[in-house]
């Protein structure tokens, strides 16, 4: 039986390296420019929905001040307790207005309720979703606004830190997985409606298509909000595109395995459409793909290395991309089996009564 099984899991990573759209490769990526002079008044605002930010919000506000002269940007405290505002107002360079929002309604997550009460003081022609915690590096901003030309929505999925033990175990495999579900080659061509994708840490936006769609109303409580903001806008017409960047950095820490747990059982179940065919299927899936080779190591060494081969290569242009060594390649079945396992967790998470927990707020 394990001898099929491992026929199997061959062949299915066989087929990740022949699919004709290669989403393991990175081919979408956008550097920034830093020897281009600071943006001059652009027709731009920046919004950066903030709970609880102090630690980070005064880094990401500097990063900004240094992209383009006078910058609008509009930071919403979502209901802050450690000094948010405060910390963004000692940020100089910058055209700054900052929005307390009200009380979070029934039905809206609290980013979108920010993000929404941020909108209504916009009046540029675009708009960049900012997440509090994302740092531009120089010229970034300059890269995005030469990027913009043909395209009504731009997302960067920022680079997560790889500083820790788990932080490299885990992170590179959570954009090699993202990039699995959604193909960036396939989410940028505007000939696969069907196949839409966003980061939502940095997103540059027309502000027409965010009208268009809705705006964050439509989205209200979507917890893959930036996923179903990025399919919305493509169905509607307009172009959209999604890369890597070294020149988006997020500074939120994941270094112990409980913080990198709890991040990704946040949405894993959501990503299943709450469905337990689809988590059964994922679970089969999976299990094939990452638990079967490790285990087939034991009864036929020669099939189990080849089919950890074929996996180990599909994975080194994403450690390539994150400066990792090649041997990181060998930990991908352990990194899926623990991604595995928190999908269930998030699964039962769901069947008592929760959809998601973040930044102290129950969402049911």
């Amino acid at each position: 039986m394990i001898g099929g099984l491992l026929k199997t899991a061959l062949g299915l990573w066989g087929g990740v390296l022949l699919l004709p759209w290669q989403p393991w490769r990175n081919r979408e990526v956008l550097e920034p420019e830093p020897d281009l002079p600071p943006l001059r008044h652009p027709d731009l605002t920046v919004l950066i929905p903030a709970r609880d930010e102090a630690a980070v919000i005064g880094r990401t506000l500097a990063a900004l001040a240094r992209q383009a002269e006078g910058l609008r940007v509009v930071v919403i405290d979502d209901q802050s307790e450690d000094g948010t505002a405060e910390v963004a107002r000692q940020v100089s360079g910058l055209k700054l207005k900052i929005l307390k929002t009200p009380p979070l309604p029934l039905g809206w997550s609290g980013k979108l309720w920010a993000l929404e009460q941020g909108l209504r003081q916009v009046a540029t022609a675009w708009v960049l979703l900012l997440d509090a915690d994302i740092e531009l590096r120089p010229g970034m901003v300059a890269a995005l606004w030469r990027k913009k030309e043909g395209l009504d929505l731009i997302s960067i999925m920022a680079r997560l830190p790889t500083e820790t033990l788990w932080e490299r175990l885990l992170i590179p495999p959570f954009v090699y997985f993202f990039k699995l579900l959604y193909p960036f080659r396939l989410a940028n061509d505007p000939r696969f409606p069907r196949v839409a994708a966003a980061a939502g840490g940095c997103i540059l936006v027309k502000r027409r298509a965010l009208l268009e769609v809705g705006a964050f109303q439509s989205l209200r409580d979507a917890l893959i909000d930036d996923c179903e903001l990025a399919a919305r806008v493509k169905r509607k017409g307009f172009r959209t595109w999604i890369g890597l960047s070294h020149g988006v950095v997020s500074q939120r820490s994941y270094g112990t395995l409980s913080s990198l747990w709890q991040m990704v059982a946040r949405t894993a179940y959501t990503q299943l459409r709450y469905s337990p065919f689809l988590l059964l299927l994922c679970t089969t899936v999976m299990g094939v793909m990452f638990g079967v080779p490790l285990f087939g190591l034991l009864q036929n060494p020669p099939l189990a290395a080849a089919t950890i081969g074929l996996m180990a290569a599909s994975y080194l242009p994403t450690l390539a991309f994150y400066r990792l060594s090649p041997l990181w390649s060998l930990t991908l079945p352990l990194a899926g089996l623990l991604y595995l396992a928190m999908t269930w967790h998030s699964a039962l998470r769901h069947l008592r009564g929760v959809k998601s927990v973040w930044k102290g707020r129950v969402y049911r």
